[in-house]
């Protein structure tokens, strides 16, 4: 298949859908109503997708404050400790590249049971292990069923949401994103206290085995299913070179003591991927790739892509230097510094369907270009924060800042897939997901890496540590302000994809008339 699977030639005029180019002959999918609106068996996959995601995510984030009562049952040190969040991070970067074939290969049903089948198994190992080894393989467990909700659920969106509303449902989904990592250190302080680091798990473990029987009763295939073959030297490929580079970014983002040079994993793991890419080239050409390159032509998604990258590189460069600079520079404790980050966390989770609906109206460059332009604004602010500064300003930047974000997120997710037939749709989700990975811990990577050298610096100059370390966390600021200037230079060219060929989503009553001439 050559470019044309991305996005095929389609005579023109074609008849419009919702405001956008349909392709001829496209045909309803079964089960998808006549008028473009979606069935209630299909509504009631998508939410229990929903649920399911938000707490397999709302898991990522509970062991920042469960870690000290581990640390302290079992007798490890902190390093040791940091496993259980090490681990977790790179199967999730092991796993996610491999979503794209696993869905296409198990279907949607079989990939859902899977993936929670292994989020419960883990939970519940977690829950009841004996031992800090053991503990660690179940986070091991847990994480690789959470690598597979997330492309699963972005792959049952596209498959079942007309283009017309996709906008709308993306932005439920940006709300999973940015709302559950938020609220699980919240959860887990909150239970931590009166049950111990085991309820954490013990609660969490209830509600999967609840989505996982919903899940068995009521998710279906909403595609057909792949006979493709697993390209077994892909994997190792695959597992060292994105392992290898979100394990060295990491280590560079936890300004040393790593028992390796972190420039040592990414120098092998971008060698690594190279090698992977070069044979999913090869394989594409026979339909057999593991991660399908071909997603990269199609109109819109690494413009989205890259856009996508600079703002989730900002993000968790933020969410990495605020605590630092809140507690140690402005000497404020956990729980306000926690207060001021959550209104801005909680504010791009609730406007994520509210953004999705404006995308389904006006398209992508509306709310990306003014988006990018805030988040510049929010880290300009964030560069001026020095140890006397009042900690409104943090907060009103930081609300700004995820306001930006929020008109961001859904409509490049959106905008990204939206030009993919529906065979690329689980190829597409694992590259988006995979890269948000890697951005994630390159943005912590770098931010640290400026703040810890300009820091120093400025002690060794006899500056007090307060002020040093508000030195070091504008000098990264102001680099993230620049950084963020390319995702407003993409968001200019950004337009609305017409469907791709075998997009099937097509509004039957506007499709009937006449294309305008």
């Amino acid at each position: 298949m050559d470019t044309a699977s991305a996005r095929p030639n389609t005579p023109s005029p074609s008849p419009e859908v919702n405001g956008e180019h349909a392709p001829p002959g496209a045909a309803v999918p079964p089960g998808v109503p006549a008028d473009g609106k979606l069935s209630r068996s299909h509504f009631t996959v998508i939410a229990l997708l929903l649920v399911a995601a938000f707490v397999v995510i709302l898991n990522e984030t509970t062991m920042g404050v469960a870690l000290p009562p581990i640390m302290e049952h079992f007798g490890v040190s902190a390093g040791v400790g940091q496993w259980l969040t090490t681990v977790f991070m790179l199967v999730m970067a092991v796993v996610i590249p491999m979503t794209g074939f696993l869905l296409q290969r198990l279907g949607t049903r079989g990939s859902f049971l899977i993936a929670m089948g292994l989020f419960t198994a883990g939970t519940a190992l977690a829950a009841l292990a004996p031992t800090f080894g053991v503990l660690v393989l179940a986070r091991a467990v847990q994480a690789s069923g959470t690598a597979v909700m997330m492309p699963l659920l972005m792959t049952t969106v596209m498959n079942l949401v007309p283009p017309s509303r996709r906008g709308r449902f993306m932005g439920n989904v940006s709300l999973v994103i940015a709302a559950a990592p938020a609220l699980g250190p919240t959860m887990s302080g909150a239970l931590v206290g009166p049950l111990g680091w085991r309820g954490v798990f013990g609660v969490m473990l209830p509600i999967a085995i609840a989505a996982l029987v919903l899940g068995a009763l009521m998710v279906k295939d909403v595609s057909e299913r792949s006979q493709q073959k697993l390209d077994v030297p892909s994997l190792p490929l695959s597992a060292l070179g994105f392992g290898g580079l979100v394990y060295g970014l990491s280590a560079m983002g936890e300004g040393g003591g790593a028992a390796v040079h972190p420039a040592i994993p990414v120098t092998a793991g971008l060698a690594v991927l190279l090698l992977f890419v070069l044979r999913q080239l090869k394989l594409q050409r026979t339909d057999d790739a593991l991660m399908d390159m071909r997603v990269f032509r199609a109109p819109g998604f690494s413009k989205s892509l890259a856009a996508m990258s600079v703002a989730a590189l900002g993000m968790f460069g933020a969410l990495i230097l605020l605590p630092l600079v809140l507690q140690q520079a402005m000497h404020l404790d956990p729980l306000s510094t926690g207060l001021i980050v959550l209104p801005g966390a909680i504010l791009m989770g609730l406007l994520g369907p509210v953004v999705g609906g404006w995308y389904d109206r006006f398209g992508p460059r509306p709310l990306v270009i003014p988006g990018s332009v805030m988040t510049v604004v929010a880290m300009l602010g964030l560069s001026t924060v020095k140890p006397d500064s009042s900690w409104m300003l943090v907060l009103v930047s930081h609300v700004v800042l995820c306001l930006g974000l929020s008109m961001m997120f859904t409509p490049l997710f959106t905008t990204a897939l939206a030009g993919l037939t529906p065979q690329l749709y689980s190829h597409g989700s694992a590259a988006l997901n995979t890269v948000q990975q890697v951005a994630g811990a390159a943005g912590t990577a770098l931010f640290v890496a400026l703040f810890s050298a300009r820091s120093e610096s400025l002690a060794h100059e006899g500056l007090p540590k307060a002020e040093a370390l508000t030195g070091g966390a504008q000098l990264s600021f102001w680099v993230g302000a620049a950084i963020l200037v390319t995702a407003l230079l993409i968001g200019l060219t950004l337009r609305r994809p017409a469907p791709a060929a075998g997009d099937g989503h097509v509004d039957v009553k506007k499709a009937a008339q006449p294309a305008p001439h």
